[in-house]
């Protein structure tokens, strides 16, 4: 015969009945309490350390795409060096805090800032510069710029001088804007000091060399 005996937990339950009553109340809060000790909020673990729990049966996924960069200028030649204010082509001939303004030799710099007042007193209207001192490697973009629109360096020479030999690079000219502005400035050159110095270009002007009473003629273009 087979003996059949209770087990040992069922024999206790039947010697004391009150131990399920117990069990029943103990079990649940055993179960919680391990299910909140697994609840950590995010917003309590350190910044940057994000854990991802797999539900039954899953596995953690991440996402490993590459994050997107803004893209660089389109030239490389601008220096990163190089603010990007030079790039301007309305620049206020007064704000000293330009780069293209406060790269000026002084003597240049006052002779303009003169011109620009007289134009305005006299109601002459709006007087920019389109440039002014230039960074060596900006210089080598206008350049490269103009070799590709002219199709030779030496068409390009006569616009666009190398950063070795250009008077902006030194800060000793400067273009002036809009059209009007520069046909006054070269009107009044004997009284502002300032020298179109180019034939071809209208815009470009260079203080009158010292001791001259009068501007001299312009060369043919920047190339001589």
């Amino acid at each position: 015969m087979v003996s059949m005996k209770a087990s040992a937990p069922e024999g206790a339950a039947r010697r004391f009945p009150w131990i399920l009553s117990v069990l029943a109340l103990v079990l649940p809060l055993i179960g919680l309490g391990t299910i909140a000790g697994c609840a950590v909020p995010l917003e309590g673990r350190p910044s940057g350390q994000v854990s991802v729990m797999p539900t039954s049966g899953a596995s953690p996924t991440f996402d490993t795409s590459p994050i997107a960069v803004s893209p660089k200028p389109a030239s490389q030649s601008f220096s990163a060096q190089d603010d990007i204010r030079l790039r301007d082509s309305q620049i206020d001939p007064l704000d000293n805090n330009h780069p293209a303004v406060r790269g000026l030799k002084p003597e240049l710099r006052a002779a303009v800032q003169r011109a620009a007042v007289s134009a305005k007193n006299a109601g002459q209207g709006e007087f920019w510069l389109t440039s002014g001192w230039r960074s060596p490697s900006y210089q080598q973009e206008l350049l490269d710029a103009g070799i590709a629109r002219y199709g030779s360096r030496e068409e390009a020479a006569k616009w666009v001088s190398t950063p070795e030999k250009s008077k902006h690079v030194t800060g000793q000219a400067v273009d002036i804007g809009p059209t009007d502005a520069a046909d006054w400035v070269n009107r009044h050159s004997g009284e502002l000091g300032l020298c179109q110095t180019y034939a071809n270009e209208i815009w470009h002007f260079e203080l009158r060399p010292e001791g001259a009473s009068a501007c001299p003629a312009p060369l043919t273009n920047a190339a001589g």
